[in-house]
């Protein structure tokens, strides 16, 4: 058996999906949010191959301000698969406008210096 690896595909509609592979049975997966084991994890087989498809539900007290982390572990040996965060809230605002007041201010610089460029070499 090979070593296991959970690999996100997508979040969607507030489902965290993700394919895992290195097991010949089914896994028991489980994910937990501040500790607290999340509800409605699924684990479906793809096909007849060894591949599985793993299914989070993102539940609503995930939603809060600050960093959210989700993490998805194998239920058996405790090894964590793999995880995600979700930055929402008044925090990520704030984030957000320092972040565009910086590169608006590397823009003006650059149009500044393209500006300067154009004239010299004419």
């Amino acid at each position: 058996m090979s070593e296991p690896t959970l690999t996100a595909t997508r979040l969607f509609e507030g489902v965290w999906e993700g394919v895992l592979t290195g097991y010949s049975e089914m896994p028991e997966i489980v994910a937990t949010h501040l500790d607290t084991p999340l509800e409605d994890v699924s684990v479906t087989q793809d096909g007849e191959t060894a591949r599985w498809l793993v299914q989070v539900p993102v539940p609503a007290s995930a939603l809060s301000d600050g960093l959210q982390t989700i993490v998805i572990s194998d239920k058996r040996t405790g090894a964590t698969l793999n995880s995600f965060t979700i930055l929402a809230g008044s925090d990520l605002d704030n984030d957000i406008r320092s972040e565009v007041a910086l590169l608006r201010a590397e823009l003006d610089m650059l149009k500044k210096a393209f500006r300067r460029h154009c004239v010299e070499t004419m």
